[in-house]
Order: structure tokens, then C-alpha cells, then sequence
């Protein structure tokens, strides 16, 4: 019987895992921690989701009533511990594990790599060929952080280490970035009464969490309208709660004349704790001087601490970087974000992030790769070309957070290439 290998036990591969179990597959997971939920162990305190409770949830498995709109940090934790518990996950997992290496199995000279299994092996020793591979370590963990001329001498932490007020040094605070992350630093940093410039480059479309009192993503008129509509719609909304940009000093002008062309950034406490004077907004940093930052507009000021709100590298550590093509940092993926065009049987789960929810990400994405699994098996041994396939007639995908209704069209599309695949049996492709 086929074996199956997950790696990693955050949200993705407990969802990949469960997807898998329940259709009778035999499947490993191993976690080179001691607990399911990845990150969301180690996110910083003040972190709530941004979509709402009831559409950031595994398939069929809602988070508790009592739980409010915008759950806190240790709540999702909870709530992704409990979706392992409720399936039998913890019996399942090999924890304490971490995975070494995944290489191609040995076939023909003339396969294709992949085409054969994966060869798995992990800290503890475990060594063995898995049918396919599903790759769910996360893309969170690796901080990125610009170069910048100069050095600075006070106290430096990235956004993935920061947990609360308590770790900052000094009350003069300097928040470089301004995605989702970055805002709450500062809100918190604000918040606690402490004064924190942030450095904003690019402009952003801000959009508030709530309309009437009810989570954007939930706001009963919008299922009405297409995608493009509702861009227009929301826009237009949050320029009636929160105003144009240029009502907050400092802030650029939106970048992209939509939601979906732009930056989205979903935060109005930022905008509110600078008409409070508790946030300044600065341009770009031209340099360093001990604890002197110089900024692109000729100005300058002295910080105890600089918060790196800069995100994350995508890090394979496992598999070999020159089994597929790279671009802008991110492996070139299809059937939106799940596989390579080089290598069969290896399918990522989660490294993507279409804007919105992101729990159900991996449950759609799982039910591809049980399609794909069901092509290989029926192929025999050395599987079916399904990526080489794909890929021929997709257009590649290189971003991470990508907008979600080109996502969810090309999900759409790799079903309707699968199901064609299967019924004309394009085994020559």
C-alpha cells in the first residue's frame, strides 16, 4: 500500500494530515517540535486573527460560539490543538522529529524526479521511500531583515521573536514595515503608552475589520456583487469610515488603483493612534549611526529599539533548491501554490497566501493533492506526469500573498485540468 509523508504539525499539515487520513491513506507526520499549531505558539501576544471566526476554519469543524469575532492568539491555538485532539492527530504525529532531507528515489536515468517516491530522513534515524511528499513547514520562521549602510547599536528584534512591550529597550521605538504585522507593533507599542515611529515606504489601501458592527468578510449585501464590485464597494466604504490616506500625516498614497492591484493593510487602530499623536509615520532609512537613524527625507532620530516587522524567507531546508525553478525568493508553483513543473509527487501545502482566511487554504489545497495521488496510483509505480501537466497549461505562480479570487480561478482551473486529465487518460502528455 502507498505511504504518504507530511512534514511539519502546524495548521496546514494537521489539515493535509486529517484530509488524508479520512481518505484511507497511510500517512506519516512528523513535527520537530513537541506540540501541534507551529507558529502560533511563538506570534507576538496583541496578535488577533484578521478574518473573522467563522470563516477562518477547518472544513466542517467550527471554532466555539463562545469565541469572539476576532480571535486572540492563544484562542486559534487552542482551537488547532483541539482539531487534533477531535481526529486522533496526537497518535499520529512524530513529534520531537525533524525532517533532514527529502530526496528523489532512485529510478530509470530517464525519470522524471519524483516520479519514483521520495526518499525521507528525519533526526531520529527514520529513513524510508514515501509515495508522495506534503510539504507543510511553514514559510513564517526565517526572519528577513534589509540590509541597511551603517550599523545600529541599539536593541534589534524581528517581529517573529517579539512577544510584548516587555522586550523592547528604552522608550524611543522605530517599527520598520508596515504590513499587517507592523501595524499591530506599533498599535501595541501605542497602546502601551509608548511613543513608536514606523517606517512606511509604500502606500496601502487600509481597510477597517468591521462594517456595521459586522466583519467585512461577512457583510450580507457584498456576496451580491463579483470580486471587482466588491473591490470597488469596499474601497468606497473605507473612505466614508476612515478617510482618504492624506488625512494622516506621513502616510503615502495607495499603491495600485484597487484593493487587488495595491497593498491591503486590514488595521484602522494605526490610523487612530496617529490622529492621537502616539504613531509617527517615517519615509524610507537612508542609513545608520550608532543609534541615529537617517531617513530618506534628510531627517533623523535617535531609537532605543528598531522592531523588524520585514517578513520572512522562504527556507526549504530539506530538499535541494535546484530540483525546481526560484523566482523573487519563492519556488515557481501551479494549481495554485501545490506544485513544481520539475519534480512529480511533491506537493506544497500552505506556501501561499491567498488574502483572507487562511485555515481553509489547506483543506482546499489537500483535496487537489488527493486527486493528484488518485491520477499517480491509478498510473502505476512511476505515477503520472500530473505537474509537467499543469504546468504546460497554467500560468506559474510566484508570490505568496497573492489576491485570492485569481487563487481560488486557478484551483478552479487545476480541477477542471484534472478531471480532463483523468477522462481522456493524457498519459503521453
Amino acid at each position: 500500500m502507498p505511504r504518504y509523508c507530511v512534514i511539519g504539525a502546524g495548521a496546514a499539515g494537521v489539515s493535509a494530515l486529517q484530509r488524508l487520513r479520512a481518505l484511507g491513506h497511510d500517512v506519516d507526520c512528523f513535527e520537530k517540535t513537541d506540540r501541534v499549531g507551529g507558529h502560533w505558539h511563538t506570534d507576538y501576544d496583541a496578535l488577533h486573527l484578521i478574518t473573522s471566526r467563522d470563516m477562518t476554519t477547518f472544513e466542517d469543524f467550527p471554532m466555539p460560539d463562545h469565541y469572539p469575532h476576532f480571535p486572540r492568539r492563544d484562542q486559534v491555538r487552542a482551537y488547532i490543538e483541539s482539531y487534533a485532539r477531535e481526529h486522533g492527530l496526537y497518535d499520529v504525529i512524530r513529534f520531537g522529529t525533524a525532517v533532514t532531507s527529502v530526496e528523489p528515489a532512485e529510478g530509470p536515468a530517464d525519470a522524471r524526479p519524483g516520479s519514483h517516491g521520495w526518499r525521507v530522513r528525519t533526526s531520529s534515524g527514520h529513513d524510508e521511500v514515501y509515495d508522495g511528499v506534503l510539504v507543510a513547514n511553514g514559510h513564517l520562521w526565517d526572519p528577513k531583515i534589509p540590509e541597511i549602510p551603517g550599523e545600529f547599536t541599539g536593541k534589534t528584534i524581528h517581529s517573529g521573536s517579539y512577544r510584548n512591550v516587555s522586550d523592547l529597550a528604552g522608550d524611543r521605538v522605530l517599527v520598520v514595515g508596515a504590513g499587517n504585522s507592523g501595524c499591530d507593533l506599533a498599535v501595541d507599542a501605542a497602546q502601551h503608552r509608548i511613543d513608536a515611529d514606523i517606517v512606511v515606504r509604500h502606500g496601502s489601501w487600509f481597510q477597517p475589520k468591521t462594517y456595521f458592527g459586522v466583519p467585512r468578510q461577512q457583510v450580507p449585501f457584498l456576496t451580491e456583487f463579483s470580486p471587482a464590485e466588491q473591490d470597488l464597494i469596499n474601497r468606497l466604504m473605507a473612505r466614508l469610515s476612515i478617510g482618504d490616506w492624506h488625512a494622516y500625516p506621513g502616510l503615502p498614497q495607495p499603491e495600485g488603483a484597487t484593493l487587488a492591484e495595491g497593498r491591503a493593510v486590514v488595521n484602522d487602530l494605526l490610523l487612530y493612534w496617529i490622529h492621537h499623536g502616539r504613531i509617527t509615520v517615517r519615509p524610507g532609512i537612508e542609513r545608520f549611526d550608532g543609534t541615529t537613524v537617517h531617513f530618506t527625507d534628510g531627517t533623523s532620530r535617535d531609537y532605543d529599539t528598531i522592531l523588524w516587522a520585514t517578513g520572512f524567507n522562504v527556507r526549504l531546508p530539506f530538499l535541494d533548491d535546484s530540483l525546481f525553478p526560484w523566482t523573487a525568493g519563492a519556488p515557481v508553483r501551479y494549481a495554485g501554490g501545490i506544485v513544481t513543473e520539475t519534480v512529480e509527487k511533491l506537493y506544497f501545502i500552505g506556501l501561499i497566501a491567498p488574502r483572507g482566511p487562511q485555515i481553509p487554504v489547506y483543506g482546499m489545497q489537500t483535496k487537489l493533492v488527493a486527486k493528484m495521488i488518485e491520477l499517480h496510483e491509478k498510473a502505476g509505480p512511476s505515477g503520472a506526469p500530473i505537474a509537467r501537466y499543469l504546468a504546460s497549461l497554467q500560468e506559474p505562480e510566484t508570490g505568496i500573498d497573492v489576491v485570492r479570487d485569481g487563487w481560488l480561478r486557478q484551483l478552479a482551473d487545476t480541477e477542471r485540468l484534472l478531471a480532463a486529465y483523468e477522462s481522456s487518460s493524457l498519459q503521453t502528455v
